[in-house]
């Protein structure tokens, strides 16, 4: 089981030096790519105009855009919820960058109470995303947007 409380902490530590949103974004995808089992992709989507732009990820190579309000990254961003998706082949309008994902969570990221982007992260298992991910996720979330600057 994932210690979101110390991935949380980590992330604090990784941006100290260095809050600016590249270096911080690209070390909290390769945190979370190594620290939690059974995922193909984590990364995330900057919000840029009226669609998602590809940010830093590990896995393997992904949608560039997304236009907001579709698939699941642009309904959180639409919603602005977290979405968790059990099935995304039973998700209206989802998005297949990569055939091999099952189930997919999307986390909105805020910066001075606007959404600014997305942490998408996909598995190629069914059901992979529990409510402890949930929650946990949405802690880093929260940390990533204390520490970054954008």
């Amino acid at each position: 089981m994932t210690d979101y409380k110390l991935l949380a902490e980590q992330l604090k530590a990784l941006a100290e030096d260095e809050p600016s949103y590249i270096p911080v974004l690209s070390n909290a995808s390769a945190l979370i790519n190594q620290n939690l089992d059974d995922l193909n992709w984590a990364g995330f989507y900057l919000i840029d105009n009226d669609s998602l732009l590809l940010g830093p990820f590990q896995g393997k190579v992904a949608c560039i855009r997304i236009k907001l309000g579709r698939g699941v990254c642009g309904t959180a961003v639409q919603n602005d919820e977290t979405i968790v998706v059990p099935n995304v082949h039973e998700f209206p309008g989802h998005i297949a960058c990569d055939s091999a994902s099952n189930s997919e969570i999307v986390v909105p990221i805020h910066n001075n109470g606007k959404i600014v982007g997305v942490l998408d992260i996909d598995s190629p298992s069914l059901n992979r995303f529990s409510q402890t991910d949930k929650e946990g996720l949405e802690l880093f979330v929260r940390t990533l947007e204390d520490v970054i600057q954008f």
